[in-house]
């Protein structure tokens, strides 16, 4: 039994799956933004690192409309803020190496 009503439990899983969707596609248009910024070009016949990042966002079920809006704020179409690939590295206890990329 789903408990009282069962459409209260397709409502809350519903929305756990679309969180973890809008999460995943955040990361994906995070990595189309900075593949557009390192080939300079929104093309992803002429960028390999574009081309890459696309394949990523359609093996996912990405909207195209999503993928042309994250091109467009990386080519600076509608002024939107800039976003940067950095690299965290950092020397632990024990001389361990820590070694990290993210997109901010």
């Amino acid at each position: 039994m789903s408990g009282h009503s069962k459409w209260s439990t397709i409502k809350h899983q519903k929305a756990i799956d679309d969180a973890k969707k809008g999460a995943s596609y955040t990361k994906i248009a995070k990595k189309i933004h900075i593949a557009v910024k390192k080939g300079v070009s929104g093309d992803p016949s002429a960028n390999p690192y574009l081309r890459a990042a696309v394949e990523e966002a359609r093996s996912v079920n990405m909207p195209s409309e999503n993928v042309k809006r994250a091109i467009e704020k990386a080519l600076g179409a509608n002024g939107a803020d800039q976003a940067e690939e950095v690299v965290y590295e950092a020397y632990g206890s024990g001389g361990v190496w820590y070694h990290d990329y993210r997109c901010h």
